[in-house]
């Protein structure tokens, strides 16, 4: 039944760099629950604590396709070394200005430092499935892997930065995100063999292929409104369960959701994809994650909550499978990482205001109130979907200069 999980993970090397990848990208899934956990505790604001951890995903989203634009030209460990180590000094001063209240907006800078030096880790490893297979099932199981490695991602790094920082003390979270950082970055980049080679186009006067920037930026406007679900969900749940005066329950809660896309991972991974098979999953997996949203304002247990996240997690593994294939299908191979970048600048561009907006809605109105940034956001990613993700228009043989 698992043959095809299998036999992408028994190439050579392969296990090696997802291993790599899954520690490097550790922090993806720590480092905003992180800041506003220790934001909070020492400020006593969610505004505060969201607008903080808003600052760090707006850097990192500005900053990613730069950085993905420069890992194609000059290769990967070039790039990745001097990033994470910036990112830990980055992590540092953050965890320096709260802890010496600091006025704003020393924090929010010292934050947009880290997220500025962040790179594009999953790109990477997906660019490194693509040198390692080349198109073809066997690609679309390999994507799948990694929507399961994202969503163990999403189980192990919340609960730990939860604990840490409500059982050991605030610091603890962000440290573990640093720790993470630096040891995931130095395993993943030792890993040689495996990294697609340089760019060379640019050096040897050759024009590159051109993103079609028409089909790419509906793309992106979907996964800035599932990002902007994602961000709200994260502080939302946050603040449900400190009103129930169950604070260390948060990783538990968002565990929940991430177990759900985790199963429903495993099981995208088995099926065989093509062309229309990927698009109709695309939207109808946005539909459901929208009307997953729905209950949300209207609950008013943890055990309830906790259901409703599991089962609305199904849908976000085979969406984001589904907009990952798409972009592999549709963007030039000499422009891969930039293109899978894009995607995940968006989904960051999305997190950032719909924390800021969730944690304004908190303080002023309560936790319920909040999910609505969520529904809104659901709604509108599974709307615009309807008008994407249709074939582009790149293969036509026009170049551009760049």
């Amino acid at each position: 039944m698992f043959e095809s999980y299998r036999d992408v993970l028994q190439r050579p090397g392969a296990m090696a760099f997802s291993a790599g990848g899954l520690v490097a990208r550790l922090p993806i899934s720590m480092v905003t629950l992180a800041i506003v956990l220790l934001v909070e505790d020492r400020s006593g604001s969610y505004g505060l604590a969201g607008s903080v951890s808003a600052a760090y995903m707006v850097a990192t989203a500005v900053s990613s396709p730069v950085l993905a634009r420069l890992i194609d030209r000059w290769g990967q460990r070039r790039v990745l070394v001097p990033c994470f180590a910036a990112f830990a000094v980055g992590l540092g001063g953050l965890v320096l200005a709260v802890q010496r209240s600091w006025s704003v907006p020393l924090p929010h800078l010292l934050a947009a430092l880290a997220g500025i030096s962040y790179p594009p880790i999953g790109a990477c490893v997906r660019s490194r499935w693509t040198y390692l297979l080349g198109q073809g099932p066997a690609l679309h199981t390999a994507f799948s892997v990694e929507a399961v490695v994202d969503e163990m991602i999403f189980i192990v790094g919340p609960v730990l930065v939860t604990v840490l920082a409500t059982q050991l003390h605030p610091m603890a979270g962000v440290a573990s995100v640093g720790l993470c950082a630096v040891l995931g970055g130095w395993w993943f980049t030792s890993l040689r063999r495996s990294e697609p080679p340089v760019d060379s186009s640019r050096d040897a006067g050759v024009r590159r292929p051109p993103l079609d920037w028409r089909w790419l930026v509906k793309i992106v406007a979907v996964a800035v409104c599932l990002g902007a679900l994602f961000g709200s969900i994260e502080v939302v749940t946050v603040a449900f369960a400190d009103e129930q005066d169950q604070a260390g329950l948060t990783g538990l809660l968002l565990a929940a959701y991430a177990l759900g896309s985790l199963i429903a991972g495993v099981i995208t991974g088995l099926l065989s994809g093509d062309d229309s098979s990927t698009l109709r999953r695309y939207r109808f997996g946005a539909m459901a994650m929208a009307a997953a949203m729905v209950p949300l304002p209207f609950l008013d247990s943890l055990v309830v909550l906790g259901v409703v996240l599991f089962l609305g997690g199904f849908a976000v593994s085979p969406t984001l499978v589904a907009v990952i294939s798409l972009v592999e299908a549709n963007v030039p191979a000499a422009r891969l990482t930039e293109g899978i970048t894009w995607v995940m600048t968006g989904v960051g561009l999305g997190i950032a205001p719909g924390a800021a907006v969730a944690g304004v809605l908190i303080d002023g109105f309560g936790a319920n109130t909040a999910y609505w940034v969520a529904v809104v956001s659901g709604a509108l990613a599974a709307g615009l979907t309807w008008v994407s993700g249709t074939r582009a228009a790149w293969r036509v043989p026009v170049f551009e200069e760049v």
